[in-house]
């Protein structure tokens, strides 16, 4: 990904931070030749070896999976918040913009077995049930219904590098009192977040 030096973040922490925040990314590879992405969360997770990793499954019958042995390498992108932004906002003349706040991954993926894959979801669900008012367990669900694991492909991504691009009006610190209340001034919550981010 193409990103200016002002808005390469390089803090590992705080990318890693994002990246269990927003876990619902795109992942992407080649199918006969051409990009295929699939939208699905992608978890963050340590193998016991300490190295990064990012977990996941796709449905059986996306073809996408069948392609993982004979080219390993992979994308996953993740979006944060964004909003348009307005030159009326500023000082002085200039073109509009976007801010916003995007990360790239790059890993090799291979296939996870059928207990791998189970103790993934458990992670999962246990991760996203955590504060529902009527939590669910897989531990409680039938043997029935946890079948259906049977009809997904579960995977691990190693990491091999991360890019994420934080552009929030860097360069433009002069004008970021008047971006931030206007953005505060919307109704976009995306928006909101920017002006947030932006005031560090």
């Amino acid at each position: 990904m193409y990103i200016p030096h002002q808005y390469k973040n390089g803090n590992i922490a705080e990318v890693k931070d994002f990246l269990a925040k927003n876990s619902f990314g795109i992942l992407v590879n080649q199918v006969d030749g051409k990009p295929w992405a699939t939208h699905i969360p992608l978890e963050l997770d340590t193998t016991d070896d300490g190295k990064d990793v990012l977990v996941s499954h796709i449905s059986k019958a996306n073809p996408q999976w069948k392609h993982f042995e004979e080219n390993d390498n992979v994308l996953c992108i993740f979006n944060g918040p964004h909003s348009y932004i307005s030159s009326s906002w500023y000082k002085e003349e200039e073109v509009p913009t976007w801010n916003y706040i995007a990360v790239h991954v790059y890993g090799k993926i291979k296939i996870l077995t059928e207990e791998e894959v189970m103790a993934s979801m458990h992670k999962l669900v246990d991760k996203y049930e955590e504060h529902s008012e009527n939590p669910i367990s897989l531990d409680h669900l039938s043997e029935k219904t946890l079948r259906q694991v049977k009809g997904v492909v579960g995977f691990q991504i190693t990491i091999d590098s991360i890019q994420a691009a934080y552009k929030l009006s860097q360069g433009r610190e002069h004008d970021h009192e008047r971006i931030i209340e206007a953005l505060e001034n919307t109704k976009n919550p995306n928006s909101k977040d920017i002006a947030k981010r932006m005031k560090g």
